[in-house]
């Protein structure tokens, strides 16, 4: 139930496993990227923008500075098709963006103080008919949808690399190994 009474909606899961990875008995991920470079991040983006479909939704996960916005960028961007000012959603909570598949909510939670705030935000309606990304999905705790494709973004070893470790849930499940970088 929503702090309004009304229920939640019947795709959203009943429990959240940040990413599915940070717990042992979690399955391990469908598939890990090593990403050089910034470059690299964006062809992932890039990739994944060619799959996207409305009412899908992509949680991700990682540190500061891990390079969620920049993938969340090179989404955007692909989708409206080029070069696109896409400012991070830190401080506003969320973004929108009409792109040629349909509506786009570029969401960053990480100042959100309780998961009930997303209603607020518009979390249902990006469900119902957008597509969605979201960093900092941990902070929806179990109003994250079961449907969805984690990408947890970690460090790597070499300056500027970094790690994309993805898991298909739901419907992506079949779908990820469509996804390059």
């Amino acid at each position: 139930m929503r702090a309004s009474g009304a229920p939640v909606a019947p795709f959203l899961a009943p429990r959240y496993n940040p990413s599915g990875m940070t717990d042992p008995a979690a399955p391990t991920p469908a598939r890990s990227l090593f990403l050089p470079d910034e470059a690299a991040t964006e062809r992932l983006g890039v990739s994944l923008a060619a799959i996207l479909m409305p009412r899908d939704l992509v949680a991700l996960s990682g540190d500061l500075g891990a390079g969620k916005t920049c993938l969340a960028r090179a989404v955007i961007a692909s989708l409206m098709g080029g070069p696109e000012e896409v400012p991070s959603p830190t401080f506003t909570l969320v973004q929108t963006y009409e792109t040629p598949k349909g509506p786009l909510w570029h969401f960053d939670l990480y100042r959100l103080s309780a998961p009930d705030e997303v209603w607020e935000l518009g979390l249902e309606e990006a469900l119902a008919e957008g597509i969605s990304l979201v960093e900092w999905p941990e902070r929806l705790g179990n109003l994250l949808p079961a449907t969805r494709l984690d990408i947890m973004l970690r460090f790597a070893d070499a300056p500027g690399a970094r790690h994309a470790d993805m898991v298909g849930h739901g419907a992506w499940a079949a779908r990820i190994d469509r996804i390059a970088a």
